[in-house]
Formats: C-alpha cells, sequence, structure tokens
C-alpha cells in the first residue's frame, strides 16, 4: 500500500510549542495553538489514540452522576461543551436517548427527578430534548426490562466516536501546520536558554530533535512519567489510575435508546447502541496500580458487568456472546477520595517556570467532553508567554468533515444521489466516518469495482489508501479498530487477510 510517509525530518527546528502526548488533550491542544498562528509540534510515543482516548464509554456527557459529588461546576462545562462539540462534529458526535429505570434500593426518585431537572438546565440546553418519566410497564422502552422495574426516566446526551474524534482534531492542527508525529518517543527535555530542547526517538530508532519555547505534557496515564523520567522534575499533583472495561455484545432489544443501570453498590452502567446491531456495556470502575500499558480486562469484571445486566433484563447476553471487550486507564486527578468512582473528572494544570524561563505546562486528569474547553484555559495558562497569539477560535468551527449542513439524514441522502451506484450501508459508513470528506475518499463517482480490494464488511482498498495518506495509520489496528470499528464486523480470516496487505 502506497501514500504518503510521516514527517521523516530528523532536525525540526524551532517552533513554539511541543507537545508530548496524542490523546484527545494533545490533539485539542495543537488544534487550537495551531489554528492561533503559532508553530506547532506534537509527538506520541505509540498510535494516535492508541491508550485512553480510543477506550472511553464513547460519550459526550455532562457526567449525571458527578452530581452526586457537588462537581456543580465541572457538569455544567460540560453540558456547554456537550452543545459545541455536537454541532461542530454531528457526523461522529449525536444524540442518544438514555432509558433509566428506577431502583428505589440505590436512589430514590425525588433524588432523581432533581438530577434530572439541575442537568436540563445547568448547560442552556438547546439541541437535546428534556428528561420525562417513564411509564416502564406500558412504554415500549421497558419491553427488554424484567417486570419489577415499571417507573423509569429518560433524559438525553451524545455519543463519540473518540478516537475519530481524536483524529479529526489532529488533521485540523496539521491543516493549520502544525508538524504531526505518532510513534515517536520523548526521550528527554531539556532547557537551554531560553528553549526547550526535546531529543525524540522514531519508530525506526532514529534520534530527532526539536527545539520549543514551550513544552506541554499531555501525556495522560504517563504525564509522571514524562516529568520524572524524560523532564527530570518533580510535581506536587499526582494521578490516580482508574481502569474502566467494556465488553461488547450483539444488541439484545429493539429501539435506539440505550440503557442506564444503577447497581446495588451505587455504580452505574451504560448499555448502549454501538455499530448498528451490537452493544457495548460498561465501564467499571477499579483503582489500578500496574503499567499502563498492560491494562486489560478481567473475569471478575466480566461477571459484573454480565450480572448487573441479569438483574435488569428479561433475556441478558451470556459470557459465549461476548464479541470484544476493551479497558482503559482512565488519568484522575487525585483528590483523595476513597472510592473510584467519586474520584474527580475535573483536570488541573501545573506550570514550571518563571516568566524568564520557558514553560513546561503539564495536565493532570480531564474527561473527553472538556477536552476543548481545557485547550483553550491551557493556551490561557501559556499566554504571557505568547502575548502576540490570537485569541480562541475552535467554539465555532466545525472540525473536519463536519461541515454537513442542517442534518446528517439529509447530508446522507444527498451523498447517495452523488454515488448512485454504491451501496446504501456504504454509503451512511462513508457519511458516518469522514463527513463531507467522504467525498476526498470516493473522488468522481465510483462503481463498486473502482474502490479495490474488498478486505470484507464495508472495508474496501480506497479507504484503506485514505487513512495512509491522510490519518497517519499504519499498522492494521490503525486501520481495524480506532480509525473504523471494521474489526469487529471482519472475520479473523479477514482481519488476518488485512493485516498481511499492508
Amino acid at each position: 500500500m502506497t501514500g504518503t510517509a510521516p514527517d521523516a525530518g530528523r532536525d525540526h527546528g524551532l517552533v513554539d510549542i511541543a507537545i508530548i502526548g496524542g490523546g484527545i488533550n494533545g490533539a485539542g491542544i495543537a488544534r487550537d495553538a495551531a489554528g492561533r498562528g503559532l508553530k506547532v509540534l506534537l509527538c506520541e510515543k505509540d498510535d494516535f489514540a492508541e491508550g485512553t482516548s480510543s477506550r472511553s464509554g464513547k460519550l459526550v456527557h455532562g457526567g449525571l452522576r458527578y452530581l452526586e459529588y457537588y462537581e456543580f461546576r465541572l457538569v455544567r462545562e460540560a453540558l456547554i461543551e456537550r452543545e459545541i462539540l455536537l454541532a461542530s462534529a454531528p457526523h461522529i458526535i449525536w444524540p442518544m436517548c438514555f432509558v433509566l429505570p428506577h431502583s428505589p434500593e440505590q436512589r430514590p426518585a425525588w433524588l432523581i427527578r432533581t438530577g434530572l431537572f439541575l442537568y436540563d438546565h445547568l448547560g442552556g440546553r438547546k439541541q437535546l430534548p428534556a428528561s420525562r418519566g417513564l411509564d416502564l410497564a406500558h412504554a415500549p422502552e421497558g419491553t427488554p426490562l424484567r417486570t419489577e422495574f415499571r417507573r423509569g426516566f429518560e433524559y438525553s446526551d451524545c455519543w463519540v466516536d473518540d478516537a475519530r474524534l481524536v483524529i479529526l482534531n489532529l488533521i485540523d492542527a496539521s491543516r493549520n501546520g502544525a508538524k504531526v508525529l505518532p510513534r515517536t518517543r520523548a526521550v528527554s527535555a531539556r532547557r537551554e536558554g531560553d528553549v526547550w530542547v526535546l531529543q525524540l526517538q522514531g519508530e525506526d530508532g532514529g534520534a530527532q530533535v526539536v527545539r520549543s519555547r514551550a513544552l506541554v505534557n499531555a501525556a495522560g496515564p504517563w504525564v509522571q512519567d514524562v516529568l520524572r523520567g524524560v523532564v527530570g522534575a518533580n510535581s506536587a499533583h499526582n494521578v490516580r489510575l482508574v481502569k474502566g472495561s467494556h465488553i461488547v455484545v450483539p444488541k439484545f432489544w429493539r429501539g435506539s435508546q440505550a440503557y442506564l443501570l444503577q447497581n446495588t453498590d451505587r455504580r452505574v452502567i451504560f448499555v448502549n447502541p454501538y455499530e448498528d446491531d451490537l452493544a457495548l456495556v460498561g465501564t467499571t470502575d477499579i483503582a489500578y496500580g500496574g503499567r499502563a500499558e498492560d491494562v486489560a480486562i478481567d473475569q471478575a469484571e466480566i461477571s459484573y458487568l454480565l450480572q448487573v445486566l441479569q438483574r435488569y433484563f428479561r433475556a441478558p447476553p451470556q459470557p459465549h456472546e461476548i464479541v470484544h471487550a476493551f479497558s482503559g486507564v482512565r488519568p484522575l486527578y487525585d483528590d483523595n477520595a476513597e472510592n473510584p468512582s467519586a474520584v474527580t473528572r475535573d483536570y488541573v494544570f501545573e506550570i514550571h517556570g518563571a516568566q524568564d524561563t520557558p514553560p513546561l505546562l503539564s495536565i493532570f486528569g480531564g474527561k473527553i467532553t472538556t477536552y476543548r474547553r481545557l485547550a483553550e484555559q491551557a493556551l490561557q495558562r501559556l499566554q504571557p508567554w505568547f502575548l502576540k497569539m490570537s485569541p480562541g477560535w475552535t467554539a465555532g468551527q466545525p472540525l473536519p468533515g463536519g461541515d454537513i449542513g442542517d442534518s446528517f439524514d439529509g447530508f446522507t441522502a444527498q451523498l447517495a444521489r452523488e454515488y448512485p451506484d454504491l451501496p446504501r450501508t456504504l454509503i451512511h459508513h462513508y457519511a458516518r466516518r469522514y463527513g463531507t470528506r467522504a467525498r476526498q475518499l470516493l473522488g468522481a463517482a465510483p462503481r463498486l469495482p473502482d474502490l479495490g480490494r474488498h478486505f470484507g464488511g464495508d472495508f474496501y482498498e480506497c479507504e484503506a489508501v485514505f487513512l495512509h495518506e491522510t490519518e497517519w495509520a499504519s499498522r492494521a489496528a490503525d486501520y481495524l479498530e480506532r480509525r473504523t470499528k471494521h474489526g469487529l464486523h471482519l472475520t479473523p480470516a479477514q482481519r488476518e487477510a488485512f493485516a498481511r496487505s499492508i
């Protein structure tokens, strides 16, 4: 497979901001900074979004349960951001309705009603419907539930393709001049006069160097590793690693609604439609003390999630029906909470460096929903070193492919008219993954044979080439797990055949 190789330069010269970490926070900062006219370089030791940012619950949400911990400011900020992100990337972010069966043993109805009232009004909701009560004994949403759950509530949040959100931010950063380096490890960083000198190591083992006026540590679970091992600095802050695991099973109810289930330990579990015919179930919240690279779901977590489903549903999935499972490590800011579920999802910045020295900004905590606002605030912290930096700009600008017009369905219908010889399922796939960039992928109106080799499902060679040339994909998992979810729809033999082809 041919395509444009990642930047192979060994000396990257002088930039304004060098960012370590290619997850959602690093990508968001790179996009914002590059769009303000700053020279930016971002390096990531693995693939983009390979860690936490592709292993989330895939929701853009205010965090309804955070109201119990009086995180009102964080919830309000997240709800405001929910509206902004939905408008900026409607191809990868869309509304989702959640049904919350009432379980009086966990939380009284008045408490849930109060929480939903606050949730409806804290963030200036405009695009999503208000919450309401449900008679689950008669409403179709209650059909898959056990008969004891006769009352419930309904509210709305948003779904997001988390890994694609990272990639779209990096594409926009690159369009604005940022250098974006996957599989490039930061080895050391030292202040020399008025700049940082950052030593990098590429995938081929070759040494690279960049000089930067500011350094941003957005390494997520590895933020302290970067501070200590790369920079040689100490911090007054800590991150607390919490493992969240999910299972993927065949969808076992009718309708587009998701479910939010309260468990007996007061944790909540999301059961969300996923990839049309599947369901994503999670997450667990478990304190984690191992290496972030080694995180994996264990049998106790699988049993825990299945038991919650058995408690609520008439015909829950069985262990042998699990088609996929994954775990991620959340780098939460350590606020000394005893319960992992109660640890704040807020974020904290730490700046090392006086006004006359090049700064180091480290980020502790955060969540996907608030990444754009976090990026704005990070650059506000760096403003004293960049007095001519342009103001924030991302709130009103679509992400690449997000300029689809009034509705996703309308855009998909228009795309189908432009490419009448392609199956509607394939058109829908391209519209969801790429938005208006689908036209760049497809070019002049092709017939199915023009798309190249068929790897299975909706995966054709033309898409693989596009991902390599425009989205830094180089390994099988980049294509099958993060840039797309084709891996869930291919047979093991098909996945192996694709891996051999690249």
